[in-house]
């Protein structure tokens, strides 16, 4: 047999091997190094992406990860749509009262007190009651916004409302002079025509509505500081802020001052979707909660105060009320939705085409009525004159009136009582079990009325007083049915518990005004 060779001492023997495994190794190593080069720079900003990647993919990936970690900016649509934003300013002369029986003798002896404290403190109005005071003269400012190249602008009612001198202040830094063309106290909107020009640039109202979460851009002039824009997002819509029957606006969380009254508020693309009319602030400044009216809306008045200088609402002529989950269980709807009319206006076109008291109107040509507020929005939309169908729940059954709409009265006159004595002189009544109430006759007390019957006692701790009765309200129908006895109560009680209703439905006139009540009953 012949001998292998020992070759364990040759140099040449395990020296290459040695050199390529540590190649390898050296090269697994600095593709590690090289993946927490990468993982590392994904969170640490102060590493050079030049020492980490040297071929032109690796800084192609690099370019990409820069793009989306940039912050993203509003300088170009601020740039586009700031000089469509003005300043208004308006000057407003108070008018001070003289005495209309001529009686031109102060209203305290000269010299007196009372005397040198007015001819101090009184100010340029003089002593009051003095005919001839001097007025006032009060300035005031808001934001407005041009919506055509000819000069028409829209700002706030409240910013120009009683307004002798109206001026507007541009982007650029130029004065006009504006007169108003009209305003419409309903909505807090006017439309101002701006004199001396031609061609200015001007903002679009938006087509769509807002998306909660969708960015806004509030620009304006608050304090007279020269145009200042802020951002938010679109926090809440359909909001009812107690402002009107009309209600609607979008909520945002944009800082949004006094002087941004009537300022536009800008979607992503450069478009109006609101204008800024009111912000909730219990110091006085922005807390983040503003209120703007939807494009829609400006659009719709708008368009009528240039064409007419006033806004003609449709009409029906009801006194309408949410329709409650108690309000709904007693009236057998499976929903808490459409408008409770409380009591139809005499003579009015939801009287005259059969609509009655305890009646809910559940759509508007085919559409779904949601409450009553989108009721209100709904005919207030539409013209006077125009035909609608109502879908109306009628005593429990479904049916369709036809009617054509009335004009909105510029005031309507609330009728009340003249007689608050209701409660007086009543007999102690009849106690309405399990309600915590004691009623009378409204025919037997005087000043009640001869329809009905009168609370004349509500225990503090009762079902009825949750539900805000009170010692002098009339009681005129209960579960549908017109009561004039406590006997009467009694009954239709009853009924609704056979009926294994947990509430009763009752109309109830209270300071003029009429109300459905919807009181918990007790089984048994």
């Amino acid at each position: 047999m012949t001998d292998r060779p020992d070759l364990t001492n040759l140099p040449s023997y395990r020296q290459p091997r040695r050199s390529v495994l540590s190649a390898r190794r050296i090269a697994l190593l600095a593709s590690v190094v090289a993946g927490l080069g990468v993982a590392v720079h994904g969170f640490s900003p102060s590493t050079s992406p030049a020492d980490l990647f040297s071929s032109p993919a690796h800084a192609q990936v690099n370019n990409e990860v820069k793009k989306v970690e940039r912050p993203i900016g509003f300088a170009d649509i601020v740039e586009r749509v700031k000089p469509s934003v003005i300043s208004v300013k308006v000057n407003i002369k108070e008018k001070t009262a003289s005495n209309d029986d001529g009686d031109d003798s102060l209203p305290f002896q000269p010299g007196s007190p009372m005397e040198r404290f007015f001819r101090r403190f009184g100010g340029p109005d003089g002593i009051p009651g003095l005919k001839g005071g001097r007025g006032r003269v009060v300035q005031g400012q808001g934001s407005g916004f041009f919506i055509s190249a000819d000069g028409y602008a829209v700002t706030n009612n409240h910013v120009v409302d009683g307004a002798d001198k109206v001026e507007v202040t541009t982007d650029d830094g130029k004065t006009y002079s504006a007169k108003v063309i009209g305003t419409d106290q309903r909505t807090d909107l006017a439309l101002i025509k701006v004199e001396g020009g031609s061609n200015f640039p001007f903002a679009k109202l938006a087509d769509g509505k807002p998306r909660i979460g969708d960015w806004v851009l509030a620009v304006g002039n608050p304090f007279g500081l020269g145009g200042t824009v802020t951002a938010g997002i679109v926090s809440a819509s359909g909001r009812d802020i107690g402002n009107g029957p009309y209600d609607d606006f979008i909520q945002i969380d944009a800082p949004v001052n006094k002087g941004n009254s009537g300022g536009p508020a800008f979607n992503t693309d450069g478009e109006v979707m609101g204008v800024n009319t009111a912000i909730y602030s219990p110091s006085g400044g922005s807390v983040g909660i503003a209120f703007s009216i939807p494009a829609s809306t400006v659009k719709s008045v708008v368009a009528q105060l240039k064409d007419k200088g006033s806004v003609s609402r449709g009409w029906i002529g009801v006194q309408i009320q949410p329709v409650t989950s108690d309000i709904a269980d007693s009236l057998g709807m499976k929903k808490a939705e459409g408008a409770l009319v409380a009591e139809p206006q005499a003579n009015g076109p939801a009287a005259k085409a059969g609509i009655e008291s305890g009646d809910v109107i559940t759509a508007v040509n085919g559409e779904s009525v949601k409450d009553a507020r989108e009721l209100a929005r709904t005919i207030g939309g539409m013209a006077p004159g125009a035909t609608v169908k109502l879908n109306v729940l009628h005593k429990g059954q479904d049916k369709v009136v036809n009617l054509t709409l009335g004009q909105l009265p510029n005031t309507v006159e609330a009728k009340a009582d003249t007689d608050n004595d209701s409660g007086k002189g009543a007999s102690k009544g009849t106690d309405v079990p399990k309600l915590g109430m004691t009623v009378a006759p409204a025919n037997s007390v005087a000043g009640a009325g001869k329809d009905g019957v009168v609370v004349t006692e509500v225990d503090p701790k009762s079902a009825a007083a949750d539900r805000g009765f009170k010692e002098g309200d009339v009681i005129l129908e209960v579960g549908g049915k017109s009561v004039s006895t406590a006997g009467d109560v009694r009954d239709a009680i009853n009924t609704a518990r056979s009926d294994n209703k947990n509430s009763v439905l009752m109309r109830v006139k209270s300071g003029g005004q009429s109300r459905f009540v919807a009181v918990p009953i007790a089984k048994g």
